[in-house]
């Protein structure tokens, strides 16, 4: 059964130009009609896909948001992923939802820290990656610097797809492996408008004909096989802003990443045919109209044809929904969808029901696994300033934990919450959006914990370490036993001392 769904993120380190090829991508695929337009309403000449007042402030995606457009009879899911490190979780669970990815590289700096942590997590799901080398029309390291750094710091065979003429000030275009063309630069902006010249003698100065030569000798030629397993990245090169290589993006995406793939669940892979409507919920969104208190859940459609209205039971909750107003991600317009294939992400708005990692199907029997919560690496406690808050701030804080911004614990002891991150990013987030969504303002506070570590074990075992252990120990919004830990030394204290618990760093959704 061939799809033509392509689900697919793009991953970068921040700065490396993913929001302006996110932005130029929908632009080509017809989803916008100006590049940095906001539809009707304000004049705000910034990326749709990032539309949170705190992105707006630091100019970086913090929400993964979803944008759906269709060229040539192919649906494109685009799934954006938070490019700054301290949301690796949110990123981590957006990756779990796609089917291949867009490295992209800025052809001065090469591949940064973060790029090297998501292409790490793609690794673990063997996601395909094509690699885009961005802003060639700019100064940059030598070609075979950036293709070499690519195969040794990712362990992936590299096989070049196109190849700038010159760089930076000497930039004349760039040459199209597979067409034999070069797109070249107009005008005072210099930059792509259409214009593809065929390979004539002269067209390629004498020296980088000379580095053609050698790449086409030296590297492998690209094999799908290779590219779908993930051991072989086809590299192309061009600049976003001026709208080389965007054109050949699509085409590759279309043309060479993987149509949706099977997922695993507890009993077994679950197929594209599978006779029942199935989808894991791999993000919640809250308030992303402001006017209503509307939570979206994103959920991938792993198989079946779902169609408006249809009732689907979710793994958390136990009893059948129905889906009366899904959303298709058409940029920022919501379309409402009749139907939806596996590969698509739809939209599911709901009050609180439906939680990250939830599996829905049409009989319940299903249950995707693989996407997990981290132990948290920073602590804090939640300082009200205006006391008569409590029951907002408890609302804020488990609304924010549902979407998986921030993860809360409730002490056994003691009024205070406690909100766990993975990155120091998320605290600002926190704080912010506390006040602006929620109108409640609070100040975090160190708290005496450095770690958490979910519990399990017999009734009896948790009742006997919390007889001794009350002041440490905290539940979690589903009611679960954590125990906060002063050190990893504690942690390791305690699981001497308590073998038959065991003290996990991770919980499954």
């Amino acid at each position: 059964m061939s799809s033509n769904r392509r689900t697919f993120a793009i991953i970068s380190h921040p700065d490396a130009g993913k929001t302006t090829l996110t932005e130029k991508l929908l632009l080509q695929g017809g989803a916008i009609h100006l590049a940095g337009e906001v539809k009707a309403r304000g004049a705000a000449r910034r990326a749709r896909s990032d539309w949170m007042k705190i992105e707006q402030q630091r100019g970086i995606s913090v929400t993964s948001s979803v944008m759906t457009f269709q060229k040539d009879g192919v649906v494109f899911n685009l799934l954006d992923t938070p490019g700054h490190e301290d949301f690796s979780e949110d990123t981590y669970r957006t990756l779990t939802a796609v089917d291949s990815a867009i490295m992209v590289i800025d052809a001065a700096k090469g591949i940064e820290p973060q790029t090297r942590k998501l292409f790490e997590v793609c690794r673990l799901r063997s996601v395909p990656i094509i690699t885009f080398v961005n802003k060639v029309d700019r100064e940059g390291r030598a070609v075979f610097e950036t293709l070499d750094e690519v195969a040794d710091a990712l362990a992936l065979d590299v096989c070049p797809m196109s190849w700038p003429i010159g760089m930076g000030g000497i930039f004349e275009g760039v040459l199209d492996f597979a067409t034999q063309t070069i797109a070249r630069p107009e005008g005072d902006s210099r930059e792509f408008l259409g214009k593809r010249d065929p390979v004539t003698d002269g067209a390629i100065p004498a020296d980088i004909a000379e580095e053609i030569e050698l790449a086409q000798m030296g590297y492998p030629e690209f094999d799908l096989t290779a590219y779908r397993n993930g051991d072989l990245t086809p590299v192309y090169f061009g600049s976003a802003l001026k709208n080389f290589g965007v054109a050949e993006m699509i085409d590759a995406i279309a043309r060479y990443a993987p149509p949706p793939r099977p997922q695993p669940s507890e009993s077994g892979t679950i197929e594209l045919d599978h006779p029942e409507v199935t989808g894991f919920v791999f993000k919640v969104q809250a308030n992303m109209d402001p006017m209503h208190r509307d939570r979206i859940a994103f959920m991938r459609m792993v198989s079946g044809t779902f169609k408006r209205g249809m009732k689907l039971t979710p793994s958390g909750l136990g009893k059948p929904i129905a889906v009366h107003s899904p959303i298709l991600f058409f940029a920022q317009d919501r379309e409402i969808a009749d139907t939806a294939e596996a590969g698509d992400i739809i939209g599911i708005p709901n009050h609180g029901t439906l939680r990250v990692g939830d599996t829905l199907s049409e009989k319940n029997t299903v249950r995707f696994t693989g996407l997990p919560n981290f132990a948290p690496e920073i602590l804090r406690r939640v300082q009200l300033k205006d006391p008569t808050k409590t029951k907002q701030l408890r609302k804020a804080l488990d609304d924010l934990s549902e979407e998986g911004v921030i993860q809360v614990f409730y002490p056994e002891i003691g009024a205070q919450s406690i909100v766990g991150v993975v990155g120091q990013l998320q605290l600002d987030v926190l704080i912010s959006r506390l006040e602006a969504e929620y109108k409640v303002e609070a100040v975090l506070e160190p708290s005496p914990f450095d770690t958490a570590r979910w519990l399990k074990g017999s009734d009896a075992a948790l009742r006997t370490f919390a007889d001794f252990n009350l002041s440490n120990l905290a539940k979690d919004r589903d009611g679960d036993p954590v125990f906060m830990a002063r050190s990893a030394w504690d942690v390791g204290y305690q699981q001497e001392r308590n073998p038959e618990l065991t003290f996990s760093a991770t919980k499954e959704r």
